[in-house]
């Protein structure tokens, strides 16, 4: 009975390290590919900006939300689409993006994406208006092995346009005079 107590800890603790080598074994990291993965998916995304409103969403999941900047948020594909398509449809629209950064977990099943992008489209005279600003993308992999954008947000460098002037001085007093005229 002594000896079977003595060997009793070593059994103990060679039979948890071949449970966790065998678990180990059955889930490979496959982090540094699926980071490719997301890469060229987004590089591919980016490329279908030139392709309209319709194409860059195919990018997104089905149940995806999307945070545009001065809008609400859209958590369809279809309100996504909405959100968007005044943006595409605007003259001289172009957009690219880049991941600075792409992180996958370790289970391979979620990952995201943080970069820059690149906008230009006509102002109301045509002339080109540029905008450069940052985005965060979370993705999820999909049933078929493909990475689609679950969330999304971006917003722009550029300082916020000043707020209108407020209205001349006179042209209030004006109007203040003329009811106090009125009612005497």
């Amino acid at each position: 009975m002594k000896g079977l107590l003595r060997s009793q800890p070593a059994f103990l603790i060679t039979a948890m390290m071949i449970l966790s080598w065998g678990c180990s074994i059955g889930t490979p990291d496959t982090r540094a590919a699926d980071e490719r993965a997301i890469r060229d998916t987004e590089a591919q995304w980016s490329k279908a900006a030139a392709k309209g409103v319709d194409a860059f969403v195919s990018f997104y999941a089905d149940d995806a939300v999307a945070l545009p900047p001065n809008a609400p948020i859209s958590t369809s594909k279809e309100t996504t689409r909405a959100a968007l398509r005044p943006m595409f449809e605007a003259p001289g629209f172009s957009l690219t993006f880049e991941a600075s950064k792409v992180e996958v977990a370790r289970s391979g099943d979620i990952g995201y994406s943080y970069g820059t992008y690149s906008m230009t489209m006509n102002d109301p005279k045509g002339a080109p208006t540029n905008d450069k600003g940052k985005y965060v993308t979370v993705y999820r992999k999909q049933a078929d092995g493909k990475w689609k954008a679950i969330v999304d947000t971006f917003n722009s460098d550029l300082p916020l346009a000043p707020p209108p002037p407020p209205a001349p001085a006179h042209h209030a007093r004006g109007k203040a005079s003329r009811k106090a005229h009125k009612k005497r």
